[in-house]
């Protein structure tokens, strides 16, 4: 994060000088997604203000970019949703909380929130939540009532329209406790300036991209609800052999799923045409690479992160119809939509992309980077979470709102 932040965190305060934050959240693994990105580049942003920036997790491979930051990390287990261990997590963190005089407590996840409440409840500081996603099981009592946890912060992060309406209308959380933070992107790394031609030429070799073909790129864990079935449904609609598509993401154990995939692409003939590779650890490149990226989402995503990085990195995006997607892209403006699962649509859509002319093409993904600069950078996000943070010191009780 570079330049000056503008909120008061770090700034005298009519409770104390310099307040201390404290994240909590289940991991740090690198490869977790977005709660975990998020809450490494706040604390980060916390500490940049002059404020004490502290998270508490269960460890991984990010501790690493906090300890560079001079952001102090704790290693709790709350990764677990053992009820025994989520109630002896609620004496640790007050234990952390007392000794490191932690003004504001910020939970990423429903267990760790569970703990965190109580802890930050016992000692008399402030709870902040980020409701991250939809969440199952809302018409189970038992499964609602756990996650109601994530809607009793003083302030109620949400990092989407979709899921601010979501909270309203299925927990009733009233609007005044809601502070819409769409989640930011590093456009410092999303930089097609900043990919080498070198990188590029060895991603290509890796995965045996052939000169002059249309790549298509699905990105996202090989899992069901990813719809990497509704593309290839599609591309067989789409009847083209001169393409080749990348379901690029790690199937996390998913052997039988992916199985399911091969036997679907030898059925329709697409074995040649479609490759479902590992987890990529370069991204960026891997956007370069692609001529169109598709989130083929079957379940609403809260947001939907790899229609912001595609764009970012210039390229034309094409995704379902539904969840947080729509606040990042105006279908034939920034992006193409199609109905959720529906495999003939996607095919129409794919066809008419594929086939735009060099001058359309500039002129949508300069429209949808344009965009995504504007409205979905990493520096964005943070400095409305900090702003979030001087709101609850300033008063538990405000009347400002914020329009979902």
């Amino acid at each position: 994060m570079t330049g000056k932040r503008k909120s008061n965190i770090g700034k005298k305060t009519k409770k104390r000088s310099n307040p201390t934050v404290l994240q909590v959240l289940p991991s740090l693994e690198m490869g977790g997604g977005g709660v975990e990105r998020g809450a490494v580049d706040v604390a980060i942003a916390v500490a940049e203000s002059g404020a004490r920036s502290l998270v508490v997790s269960h460890g991984g491979d990010m501790v690493r970019e906090l300890e560079r930051a001079k952001v102090t990390h704790f290693q709790l287990p709350l990764h677990s949703k053992n009820p025994w261990t989520i109630l002896v997590n609620i004496g640790r963190l007050e234990k952390i909380i007392r000794e490191n005089k932690v003004d504001i407590v910020h939970a990423r996840s429903r267990a760790p929130a569970w703990s965190a409440f109580y802890a930050a409840k016992r000692v008399g500081a402030h709870f902040v939540t980020t409701f991250h996603g939809t969440y199952t099981g809302v018409d189970n009592f038992l499964k609602k009532y756990y996650n109601s946890i994530q809607t009793r912060g003083e302030r109620v992060i949400v990092i989407s329209r979709f899921i601010g309406k979501h909270i309203r209308s299925i927990y009733g959380v009233e609007e005044n406790r809601i502070r819409l933070v769409h989640r930011g992107i590093d456009l410092d790394r999303f930089d097609p300036a900043k990919v080498s031609a070198e990188r590029l030429v060895q991603l290509a070799k890796k995965w045996r991209l052939p000169d002059g073909m249309s790549v298509v790129m699905l990105p996202g864990r090989i899992t069901r609800w990813k719809g990497q079935t509704i593309m290839i449904n599609a591309l067989a609609q789409l009847g083209r052999h001169d393409i080749r598509c990348l379901l690029v993401g790690a199937d996390q154990g998913r052997a039988g799923y992916r199985r399911e995939l091969e036997t679907l692409l030898q059925r329709f003939g697409l074995a040649d045409i479609v490759h479902v590779m590992e987890h990529c650890t370069d991204m960026p490149a891997a956007y370069m690479l692609s001529d169109v990226v598709v989130s083929a989402s079957t379940d609403p995503e809260a947001f939907g992160r790899v229609v912001a990085e595609a764009q970012a990195m210039g390229r034309p995006v094409i995704a379902s119809d539904h969840g947080g997607v729509g606040e990042m892209v105006h279908s034939e403006k920034t992006g193409w939509l199609f109905p959720p699962g529906d495999a003939e649509a996607l095919a129409g859509v794919l066809r008419r992309v594929l086939d735009l002319s060099p001058v359309e093409r500039e002129v949508l993904t300069k429209t949808a980077a344009d965009y995504v600069h504007k409205n979905f950078s990493k520096q964005k996000m943070c400095d409305r979470t900090l702003g979030v943070y001087n709101d609850v010191m300033a008063s538990r009780r405000t009347k400002k709102r914020v329009p979902i």
